[in-house]
Formats: structure tokens, C-alpha cells, sequence
């Protein structure tokens, strides 16, 4: 009897157990696979060179135990939820980035997304952290064992001669003993351990960083990865309460930027406004509570709609500064903006200005915000009115021509819940008579005293309440078979999910006889495609009111 359960998840990393016939394996990890699966070493024809064509696998391919299931790009049929896969001679493709992603793409759309992923012959320490970011979660020492044959010392940052042994840099017992053998496995093993912390802490992606700048290859694939967006954003959660890290050129490259970024231009609906004032980010998150915000809204006084120009975000309009990743990134401010991030956040403003038409829109910025927002006026045919051309925008007279520009502009009705909604569901919900309770961000809102939505502190996202959701058409909602629900939602329950449903996402639970609120613990496509797991961390639970 095969099993898999995942604790946590991030992006395509997972860490969790499995379990296979009464043996018990947390994972990332590294085991003596021989004994874990005594028929492996049996198998004939598993070598398959992963280049290898159609016609070629279909001629030679084996079946074999099932023991783990072996899989190829060509050949995906045979594993079922719970069982191991295995891809014989992944190591072959490690410096062939392109086709390291291609391949591995084919597998992942293909095979049951509740399996164990076993990369045989693999993993040494410093490729652990590329292996386990593209969805292998389980690893042998044969790789250690070789490079300690042939007296090759490992360590996650590369490869070096036996004599680094001595060099005092690691303590471990295979060094105070002279066991090159033993150090390799111990570096594997504290990799991996490392990883499923990051993974635990959902902080894997900034690890990862890290650890791939010592090999171009491991940079390589992590931006192959980021290139193939549709893939990536259906696994990588909507939203975390952790701290983002902007620390590199790749950040801008990120589902979560991307996804902010193209929600802002697609989704989100701003209030009903003549003008707009674009503002310079602040260090302290969320931009309001900052000393420089709490200047600009004394001088704007609530006349124009406030977005703000930020990199990697691009453009954060006021009523999401809460949003993940908005109020959670920290970027490193050296006052320089490069090609790459000029290029994408001019234009993320074009297309919002484009898409949003002000009667005018004013830049209340320097530095490279100023020019982006520049570039990404003139690209939307707009122009723009500056007011603090040469000087800083806290600047007493720059806030003064601030609100002289200003003067006789209607106040604009901020609406936190339409815009936190539209962003966040698709939906522009009916506000009318919300009244909000509580300090920001805190808050809580209701209609004649019946609450409908709170604000999640974590997150930024809007909960809804059972009347909430009333308000919010008809997306986000998870099916289920006929059952009340004694706790969370599992996957085998789930009958249907709206497919643009993903971790972190709050969502209606619909049953014949039950609702319920809750949050997604996986993507819809996971939800409907496992056979096991946590789909829903469910909140509330009552009866439906038809039956």
C-alpha cells in the first residue's frame, strides 16, 4: 500500500510523507532506495535515454514492478495517486536547461499531481535545491557516492578537491574522521533538511536564489521555469503572510509579480475619479502608515485617486497596499532602476492608464518612478503634470504645488472592499451600505448590523461571510458529494472547483446540503485531480437554507 500526504506545499517543492508498504519516509529526502524499493535494482530496460523519440520509447519501454512507476517525456500512462515516479536518468539533463524544463513540463501535466517524484542518481548538495524547486522530492546517495570515488569533496555551494577536507569548513563526523564518503552524505541530507524548512517557512524561492548563482545552468532553469507562466501560476499560492524577497532581476519575473501586475490591469476596478496621483513607494508597508503617505494624503485630502509606482510591483493603486505581495516585499533601495525594471513597470502604467482614463494624471514623483512613469505616460498618448520636478516629493513646496494642483477636484469615494474584490475574485461587488468597523487594517464591514467582510491582516485578501458571498456572483466556489463536512474539506469530496481557484484563495464550499467558507489548501486543478489531502481548511460550516 502506497501514500503520499503533503504538508506544505511551495510552487512545485512539496514536503511530506510517504509511505510505502509499512515504511514510513519524510521527504525532501535522501534514502538507500535498494531497500526501499527491493525490486528497483531488477529492472530492465529503465534507461530510456530521455532524448530518446516516440517510436524509440514506445519500442523499448517496461512496465515494469510498478515499484516505483518509472516515467519518461514520451511515456506518462501507469502512475496512480499515492504511487512513487520515477524518471531514470535526470542527472543526464541537468546542464540542458531548455530541455530540463520541456521534459518536466510533459511529465507534470500528465501524471497524477498526488505522487512522489524520485530522481535516481541526482542529487548532490549543491543541486538539491533546483531538483526539489521543480518537483522531485525524493533522492539516493548514489551521485555522493560517486563523487566521493573519485575524491570529489561536495558542498552546496559546488564540487571541490578531497583536500577541502581539511580546510576546517565543515565539522561534521565524516570530516573529523576522514570519511569523504560519509561528509557527502551528511552535506546531502543537511541540504535537504535546509530545503524542507524553507519550504515549511514558504520562504523556498528566495532560497533558491541564493543557492543557484554558483552554477548558471541552476539560473538557467529557474527562469525557464518563470518563463512558462500558465504552468507555474496554477501551483504558486495567491497570497502569503510571510515577507517577500525583491533581492534580484529575477524577481520581476516571479508568478506573484506577474500575477499582481496583470490583475491590476485586468481585474481590478478603481472608484470613480477625474484624477490620478501617481506616488513614490515608502519602506514601511503598508504605504499608508508611513511618514511620507501620511504627507501626501494631508496634501491630496482625498481629491484623486492615489496609486502608487513601485518596483518589482509596478503600480499599487491605494485600496491594495495590503495586498500580497504589496505590503510583504523588500526590495534593496540603491535609488538606480535598470533596463528590466523600467521596461515592465512603464508598462504595467501604460496599460493601466490605457485601460483607465483620467481627466488628468499627476506625477508626483522623482528618480527612476519618475522616469518609468514618463515612459509609461508617453506610451499611453497621456500627459502628465509634475509637481515636484527637481525636488524630493516630501518636500514642503513640492507638497504645496501638490495641492494647488489639486484645488477645486471633487473628493473621490474610497472603496477598500470593490477594490480589494475586484482584484481578488473578478467581481465588482454592490458596497452600497457597508459600514466598516474597526482600526485599520483591521477592519471589519457590515450591512444593517449583519457582517459581510473582514480584512485578513496576513494576507490583505476580504473574507467573506456566508452574506458576503451573496454579493459576489458566482466564482470561487468548490463542489462537493453529498457529506457534512466534520472538519476540513478533502481532495476525494471535491467534485468540481472553479479552475481559477489557488492555494490562499478564499472560497465557497457548495454541497447538497451544506456551505461553507473556507480557504483553498491547492489549486483546482490539484483539488480535482487528487485523491488525497487537504482541499479546503474550512472556516464556517451551516445547513443550506433549501433544504
Amino acid at each position: 500500500m502506497n501514500s503520499i500526504e503533503i504538508k506544505k506545499r511551495d510552487g512545485l517543492a512539496r514536503s511530506g510523507i510517504y509511505t510505502h508498504e509499512g515504511t514510513s519516509v519524510p521527504f525532501p529526502a535522501a534514502v538507500d532506495t535498494r531497500t526501499l524499493f527491493l525490486d528497483l535494482s531488477r529492472e530492465a530496460y529503465s534507461n530510456i535515454p530521455l532524448s530518446a523519440g516516440t517510436e524509440f520509447v514506445k519500442k523499448y519501454w517496461n512496465e515494469g514492478q510498478k515499484n516505483p512507476v518509472m516515467v519518461h517525456p514520451h511515456h506518462t500512462s501507469g502512475p496512480r495517486p499515492g504511487d512513487c515516479v520515477m524518471v531514470p536518468g535526470w542527472h543526464t539533463v541537468l546542464s540542458n536547461p531548455r530541455n530540463y524544463v520541456t521534459w518536466l513540463i510533459a511529465m507534470k501535466g500528465d501524471v497524477p499531481p498526488d505522487t512522489l517524484w524520485y530522481a535516481p542518481a541526482a542529487a548532490v548538495p549543491s543541486n538539491a535545491h533546483i531538483l526539489c524547486y521543480s518537483g522531485f522530492d525524493l533522492f539516493d546517495f548514489i551521485a555522493c557516492d560517486l563523487a566521493a570515488a573519485r575524491g570529489i569533496y561536495l558542498l552546496p555551494e559546488g564540487e571541490f578537491d578531497r583536500k577541502w577536507m581539511e580546510s576546517g569548513v565543515c565539522n561534521c563526523e565524516g570530516c573529523t574522521s576522514g570519511d569523504l564518503k560519509l561528509h557527502n552524505r551528511t552535506a546531502l541530507s543537511k541540504e535537504l533538511a535546509l530545503v524542507s524548512r524553507f519550504i515549511a517557512e514558504s520562504r523556498f524561492r528566495e532560497f533558491v536564489e541564493s543557492r543557484c548563482r554558483m552554477h548558471s545552468a541552476h539560473v538557467a532553469i529557474m527562469r525557464h521555469l518563470d518563463s512558462m507562466y500558465d504552468m507555474m501560476e496554477r501551483v504558486v499560492p495567491v497570497a502569503r503572510d510571510v515577507p517577500f524577497g525583491a533581492t534580484c532581476g529575477e524577481t520581476l519575473n516571479r508568478v506573484e509579480v506577474r500575477r499582481f501586475a496583470r490583475r491590476v490591469v485586468d481585474r481590478y476596478r478603481p472608484p470613480q475619479a477625474d484624477v490620478a496621483v501617481l506616488l513614490p513607494c515608502s519602506a514601511r508597508k503598508p504605504y499608508s502608515l508611513s511618514q511620507s503617505h501620511n504627507k501626501f494624503a494631508r496634501a491630496i485630502q482625498g481629491r484623486a485617486h492615489e496609486l502608487i509606482v513601485t518596483s518589482p510591483m509596478g503600480l499599487v493603486p491605494r485600496e491594495l497596499e495590503l495586498v500580497y505581495p504589496a505590503a510583504h516585499y523588500d526590495v534593496p533601495v540603491t535609488g538606480y532602476w535598470d533596463r528590466e525594471e523600467k521596461a515592465f513597470i512603464s508598462g504595467v502604467i501604460a496599460e493601466y492608464l490605457q485601460k483607465n482614463r483620467y481627466r488628468r494624471v499627476i506625477a508626483h514623483l522623482d528618480g527612476g518612478a519618475l522616469e518609468v512613469a514618463r515612459m509609461g505616460a508617453e506610451s499611453a498618448g497621456i500627459d502628465l503634470t509634475y509637481t515636484s520636478s527637481g525636488r524630493r516629493p516630501t518636500d514642503g513646496s513640492s507638497l504645496a504645488e501638490l495641492d494647488a494642483a489639486l484645488e477645486g477636484c471633487r473628493r473621490v469615494k474610497q472603496d477598500l472592499i470593490r477594490g480589494i474584490c475586484s482584484w481578488q475574485f473578478g467581481t465588482v461587488p454592490d458596497t452600497a451600505g457597508l459600514v466598516p468597523r474597526g482600526r485599520y487594517p483591521a477592519v471589519k464591514y457590515s450591512r444593517n448590523r449583519v457582517q459581510m467582510f473582514s480584512l485578513d491582516t496576513g494576507t490583505g485578501l476580504v473574507r467573506p461571510t456566508f452574506d458576503g458571498w451573496k454579493l459576489l456572483g458566482e466564482g470561487y466556489r468548490v463542489e462537493v458529494d453529498n457529506f457534512v463536512p466534520q472538519g476540513d474539506i478533502l481532495a476525494p469530496g471535491v467534485v468540481n472547483a472553479d479552475p481559477c481557484i489557488r492555494e490562499g484563495d478564499e472560497v465557497l464550499v457548495v454541497g447538497p446540503t451544506v456551505l461553507c467558507t473556507g480557504r483553498a489548501a491547492m489549486g483546482a486543478d490539484e483539488m480535482i485531480r487528487s485523491r488525497r489531502g487537504v482541499a479546503v481548511r474550512v472556516s464556517k460550516i451551516k445547513m443550506r437554507p433549501d433544504q
